[in-house]
């Protein structure tokens, strides 16, 4: 069964939660002591709190009994035993060997981490720990928590080098987590040493405010925000500090208010909004790595707070099964975790299979504290990843053997294997400019960008060539395939940065953050320019784009997006002369885009395509890759119908892709534009060239690149520096198509281009009866029967009975309202979405929207013949 209605973002109760957070903040305030609480014992919640907190970590009795969780305690104590011999082997100005300590941020918090992990191992129910002598072993953690502090953290003046995140939140987090499992044996061997240490964390809290959370720092919001706070409430519950727990909490529950763009509370934007997206940073795309770590930390709130009292009722899991269900599930498509919404996290070697087992965990979790039909929904869900994923779920990665133990109840279980949404859906995340397209047998996603969202992410020698991530890059993913053997780490290694599938991008040599500057940052103090600051952010970590236009319309399980392409705001400020001389930016191709999304087709309009400045630019219809060894045909026949040859002159009218070793195929047929370019190459690269700490791995691949070139002075007879002229090209993506079906589209196939120009770019579909059109400028835009207003995205369907459908979104979020008029005998109105109006006009049908403040969103309007 499906999720009740409850669980859509669009009614849960986010203000329920925003004033419980009222509350619990005006229950912090100085003078409430523990006589004024009206909760009967303040002690025996934070007790409850901390046993909570040790059994989600360590397990429970009962579940450590489980032999299915055996393989994660086994998992858990062998890294302890690792770690104490490492602490054994340790050198001067180390606790753990190799880990050297003294101006290495990451080394400190790592030798954390590895204390937690000893620790771990000791508090585990049904086990003798490490050693055979637990006792000592936590004694000896101990004395590594007061030599730590001692030496390398205690001292702020000494501290606070590299990235603000390992000492506000990295090294606080393994802290906490230490001192809750060994609480006992701090309380009888250093009983001061937890308030010791809790002291200094807060003194270490410096984008916050008065050693507490600042909710108006930019720092403390969103993902960071809940990691803070789950630190803070666990310090309460340790030194007896009922006000600090509340006060945390009140904090946290701000996290869960659905984002208002339009009237952000305290200024901040991370967070989810109405359509399911999620943005961290204030402008990436995220859900796939900072909302995965958001969603994990807030279910264990909800784990923790069990029996406590502090929320008083079921809207925080609410809130959370609605996250799940519009903002993650259209996200993860056969277990796999999708590129377009994982930041600088695409250069890592996890993969996305890895990715979605935090998800799996934690809506394993949530399916424990929901009512009994979205139980079943959840639980159904946890089957359906399982059993459609290629990979096996390793459920030693997960933080809590209790968690193991339930899943393997939900597997046994007899509930039917469900996913949360429809096999056919369409879900526009415009409000992080992305595009999820789903059919039986395959899933598109888009990753766009815009003057709202960043074009990329780099960041800490991360995804070191980004550039053109947020350009059109696309992402088609196919059923049954290992999707490690297409995309991941292994994708971004092998296939050159201007050839991404989907992008538009100049033809020309970049250099890395590393090798311009000589490190991981632009370093400029003078001029703003820090490791952490604003103008880091904005010019160099995640540079937004210029332009307005990026967005679309829905219909149904159909769409059309648009993307107006421009630079972005590194290079537009110094055209403008505000940043320093010796700061490098890189200006970006110019291109008007479109794609339109049906069953079978995903049909792309490019017009005004153009490098710029006298370079070469290239548009990639698809790139792919496969293991060496893999047999890849490419199959194509001519307009006359004779078949294509690749080493001959003419243009294919159609091609076909076959990775034989995956079994897969994707389909290509040319309606318009310049003769594309087909590459097949086997390249090696290393792993390291897009992520400094990737290991130096070499990836030989099969790269597959289908192209249209425009090379320098293209049809530009004396005036070569101006580049390549502007064209346009039309294409459409047919996954899983055969050679005969790729055929029938030479032959009067259901798809027709009704306009591509830098105006307005439009189409048709004739077998599904739906017409679409991005317009691009202000005016009147007439495509078939639709005149459209100005800057818009339509879609319009008519079904056999007469009826019409149609959809209207503002992509650009600016303006008050659209109109479009839908030429031909008048249509009476069935029904509409609330801010839209239908009335006869001359010669048709008007419908005016209003999208003031909608932020892209569509609204939608039945019409019918008759009276």
């Amino acid at each position: 069964m499906e999720l009740s209605r409850r669980s859509a973002l669009s009614v849960i109760p986010a203000a329920t939660l925003w004033a419980l957070s009222q509350a619990l903040r005006a229950e912090a305030l100085p003078g409430r002591g523990p006589a004024t609480s009206p909760h009967a014992s303040d002690e025996a919640r934070a007790a409850t709190l901390l046993t909570n907190t040790v059994a989600m970590f360590a397990g429970t009795a009962e579940s450590n009994a489980r032999p299915e969780v055996a393989p994660k305690l086994a998992s858990v104590q062998a890294t302890a035993r690792a770690r104490l011999a490492a602490m054994d082997a340790a050198g001067q100005d180390e606790l753990f060997a190799g880990v050297r300590l003294g101006t290495s941020d990451p080394n400190l918090s790592t030798s954390y981490q590895y204390l937690y992990e000893i620790a771990l191992a000791t508090r585990l129910p049904g086990t003798v720990g490490p050693t055979s002598d637990p006792a000592a072993v936590r004694r000896r953690v101990v004395d590594g928590l007061a030599l730590l502090h001692d030496r390398w953290f205690g001292d702020q003046s000494k501290g606070y080098y590299g990235n603000w995140f390992h000492w506000e939140i990295g090294i606080p987090a393994h802290v906490t987590k230490t001192l809750v499992l060994l609480r006992d044996d701090l309380a009888t061997y250093r009983p001061e040493l937890t308030a010791t240490y809790v002291a200094s964390i807060d003194a270490y809290l410096r984008n916050g405010k008065d050693g507490d959370v600042d909710l108006d720092s930019r720092f403390h919001t969103g993902a960071n925000l809940a990691d803070i706070t789950t630190n803070r409430v666990l310090q309460g519950a340790l030194i007896g500090d009922e006000a600090r727990i509340t006060k945390a909490l009140a904090d946290q529950l701000t996290v869960f208010s659905t984002i208002d763009p339009h009237q952000p509370r305290h200024g901040v934007t991370d967070g989810f909004y109405a359509d399911g997206s999620f943005v961290q940073h204030a402008s990436v795309a995220y859900t796939g790595s900072y909302g995965k770590g958001l969603l994990t930390r807030i279910v264990q709130t909800v784990k923790m707070l069990d029996g406590t009292g502090y929320l008083p009722d079921d809207s925080l899991v609410r809130v959370v099964q609605g996250w799940v269900v519009d903002g993650f599930a259209p996200l993860i498509f056969e277990g796999w975790m999708m590129e377009i919404v994982k930041g600088r996290a695409v250069s890592r070697t996890g993969t996305g299979y890895a990715d979605v087992t935090a998800v799996v965990e934690a809506v394993v979790d949530l399916s424990a504290y929901t009512a009994a039909g979205d139980a079943d929904a959840l639980q159904g869900y946890v089957k359906y990843v399982r059993q459609t994923s290629r990979a096996n779920l390793d459920t030693t990665s997960f933080v809590s053997p209790v968690s193991v133990a339930r899943y393997a109840d939900i597997l046994s279980s007899p509930a039917p294997a469900k996913d949360l949404g429809p096999a056919a859906s369409h879900t526009a995340y415009n409000a992080m400019d992305r595009t999820v397209h789903r059919r039986p047998g395959y899933a598109f996603a888009l990753a766009r960008s815009s003057d709202r969202i960043s074009k990329y992410e780099y960041m800490n020698g991360e995804n070191l060539m980004p550039w053109f991530q947020g350009d059109g890059a696309h992402y088609l993913y196919l059923s049954g395939a290992d999707q490690r053997q297409a995309f991941g780490i292994d994708y971004f290694t092998a296939v050159e940065p201007h050839r991404l599938a989907g992008v538009t991008a100049p033809v020309e040599e970049r250099r890395t953050v590393p090798e311009l500057y000589g490190g991981l940052w632009y370093d400029h103090p003078e001029r703003g320019f820090t490791s952490s600051s604003e103008s880091q952010n904005t010019y160099v970590y995640f540079p937004r784009a210029t332009q307005a236009f990026s967005g679309g319309a829905r219909l149904g399980a159909y769409g059309v997006t648009g993307l107006v392409q421009s630079d972005d705001a590194a290079y537009a400020a110094q055209q403008a002369g505000t940043l320093p001389e010796d700061f490098v930016a890189y200006r970006a191709a110019g291109a008007t885009r479109s794609w339109f999304m049906f069953d079978d087709e995903i049909l792309v309009l490019s017009a005004g395509v153009t490098g710029h400045a006298g370079r070469a630019v290239t548009t990639v219809v698809d790139s792919r890759i496969a293991a060496p060894s893999s047999s890849v045909a490419l199959t194509g026949g001519l307009r006359d119908g004779s078949p294509w040859v690749r080493t001959g002159t003419a243009p294919p009218a159609w091609l076909r892709y076959a990775d034989e070793g995956q079994g897969i195929a994707v389909g290509y047929v040319f309606l318009s534009g310049p003769p594309p370019v087909v590459a097949l190459d086997t390249v090696t690269r290393s792993r390291r060239l897009v992520r400094l700490a990737n290991p130096d791995t070499a990836v030989t691949k099969q790269v597959f690149t289908l192209s249209y070139e425009q090379t320098v002075g293209d049809g530009t007879t004396g005036n070569e520096a101006a580049g390549a002229r502007p064209v346009s090209m039309a294409h459409a993506l047919v996954p899983n198509a055969s050679a005969r079906h790729l055929m029938s589209y030479t032959h009067g196939g259901p798809l027709t281009v009704l306009s591509n120009t830098v105006r307005l770019q439009a189409a048709s579909h004739t077998g599904l009866g739906i017409t679409a059109a991005n317009a691009f400028t202000p005016g009147a835009h007439r495509a078939g029967r639709l005149s459209v207003d100005g800057p818009a995205s339509v879609m319009l369907r008519r079904t056999r009975g007469g009826s019409y459908s149609v959809a209207v979104s503002d992509p650009t979020t600016t303006r008050r309202t659209v109109s479009v008029t839908l030429h031909g005998r008048p249509l009476r109105r069935v029904s509409a979405d609330d801010g839209v109006r239908v009335r006869h006009v001359h010669g048709g049908t008007r419908i005016d929207v209003t999208t003031h403040h909608a932020y892209g969103r569509s609204f939608t309007a039945t019409l019918a013949e008759g009276p």
